[in-house]
């Protein structure tokens, strides 16, 4: 695979799904500053991502950042609790927020603005239902067809950052109209939803011909191109509309922000492709989901019915989280979702960071990037807990709950586990550890 490939990949896995769900969310945090946000999203994750590369190139596994923990720490408690906030974060919650943004803007684009919120609802479960059929069935096609939508929404952002940059009002960016900067760090952990999926390029490291020196490469340019993406598309949306508008249009407001100047066509074109992104990205959460779990299994942070041995078979792992997600997706409101997921993924962040300090002997990374990540992942984190606690408490508890819920997972599989034959602290350390 060539460095331009594996950025692809990255590229694939971040721009789209994120970008549509979750821009109203951060207006409401952030206000017209959002593109500000974004930006400093990019600067945390590249930070991260500096780390995450040399731990790819150093440990190279299919089990991604849990099998950095893994060499980190030890497969010992710390792992277990992480194993679960990891898999509720990244995999349950991303898939749920885009389960989520499929429904409104297909139930925008289909039954229409006044449609009752039993369609969202309907559409929600029927894009989840229809992923996990397909990964069932075979996802090959789908697999195919990454590259292409990649390409079309590009094309169509590169479109739309065009006709609304060069109609937007200056006055609805005016800094003077910007809420204190502590709501805008606040943000960050918000709009690091948005680029999740940057570790993915580390899966490359096998395919490349070097490397040491290409994937840092690979990672950059991906992160780059993404992070101008989502500024672009930022100052395009609050340039057009209102604050209050796009926090009232939610996930939808990248396609109505593109009305004034294409028309219906506009948002036609936007929605459409709002839906080939957010379900390409419930597929792909619910593929990973699978390898994922079945690690998990085979070392035992994880019950044995989420491995490839369960009654449920080979895919047990997927049916598992696809039936989560339908709860989660209908039932949970979608702000909270959002905050959920990207405040407990900062937090698995934080954790490879300090695993990556302690194997930069081994990777030879640089300590002081490695702690400048950590900083700068901390600093995110303690604005976002304390705007989160003062503006929104409920969504504060509900982070609380995931970690707590984390916890009581893997104290009682554990003790289970225990009870059941061996010491709960003697979990297995096989090469599958490190995928």
């Amino acid at each position: 695979m060539s460095v331009r490939g594996a950025a692809f990949l990255g590229i694939g896995a971040m721009v789209g799904a994120g970008i549509f769900a979750l821009l109203g969310e951060a207006g409401a945090v952030a206000g017209s500053a959002v593109w500000l946000s974004f930006l400093l999203a990019g600067i945390v994750a590249a930070l991260l991502g500096y780390n995450v590369v040399k731990l790819g190139v150093r440990y190279p596994s299919s089990g991604g950042l849990i099998a950095y923990l893994l060499e980190g720490f030890g497969n010992g408690r710390l792992v277990g609790i992480a194993s679960w906030l990891g898999y509720f974060a990244a995999i349950v919650i991303v898939c749920s927020m885009v389960a989520v943004a499929f429904g409104s803007y297909a139930t925008s684009l289909f039954i229409g603005e006044d449609a009752s919120a039993g369609w969202d609802n309907a559409f929600t479960s029927l894009i989840v239902v229809s992923m996990a059929l397909i990964n069932l069935v075979g996802t090959r096609f789908v697999d195919r067809a990454q590259s292409l939508i990649v390409v079309v929404l590009l094309a169509v952002f590169a479109v739309f950052a065009a006709v609304t940059l060069v109609d937007l009002d200056p006055d609805l960016l005016a800094f003077d109209g910007y809420p204190p900067f502590s709501d805008i760090i606040a943000s960050v952990a918000l709009t690091f939803f948005a680029y999740l999926g940057f570790s993915v390029i580390t899966f490359a490291v096998g395919d490349l011909r070097e490397p040491a020196r290409e994937l840092p490469k690979a990672m950059f340019l991906a992160l780059g191109i993404t992070t101008v993406t989502y500024v672009l598309i930022a100052l395009g949306v609050f340039g057009t509309l209102t604050v209050d508008e796009v926090v009232g249009y939610g996930e939808t407001a990248i396609a109505e922000a593109a009305r004034p100047a294409l028309g219906d066509a506009g948002f036609t074109i936007m929605a459409v492709a709002a839906l080939l992104a957010t379900a390409s990205s419930v597929n792909a959460t619910l593929y990973a989901s699978s390898g994922l779990t079945g690690m998990l299994a085979e070392v035992g942070q994880f019950p044995p019915f989420f491995g490839r041995s369960s009654r449920l078979g080979r895919n047990a792992g997927m049916l598992i989280t696809a039936a989560i997600v339908l709860v989660v997706s209908n039932l949970v409101d979608l702000s909270a979702i959002a905050s959920v997921g990207s405040a407990c993924s900062l937090m698995i962040f934080l954790l490879v960071g300090v695993a990556g300090y302690r194997l930069r002997s081994q990777t030879g990374s640089r300590g002081a990037i490695v702690l400048l990540g950590m900083a700068a992942t901390a600093i995110v984190l303690v604005f976002f807990a304390v705007d989160t606690l003062r503006n929104a408490p409920e969504t504060f508890a509900a982070i609380v709950a995931i970690a707590a819920l984390a916890v009581v997972l893997d104290l009682v599989w554990k003790r289970a586990r225990g009870e059941s034959g061996g010491s709960p602290d003697e979990l297995p350390t096989t090469p599958a550890a490190r995928g």
